[in-house]
């Protein structure tokens, strides 16, 4: 089956719009937050 040449322009510049909008979210989301680990501390064994 043929596409004709503009509905492959046609989906062609859809693919690039939503590329574009991609994008761009993903560049105004900001940093992504380093996750906090919470570390128990280490006791020291003094028993003699």
């Amino acid at each position: 089956m043929r596409t004709r040449t503009a509905e492959r322009y046609a989906r062609g510049f859809t693919a690039a719009v939503v590329a574009v909008t991609t994008l761009l979210l993903a560049a105004n989301a900001g940093p992504a937050r380093a996750v906090e680990t919470h570390r128990v501390p280490q006791t020291v064994n003094t028993a003699r």
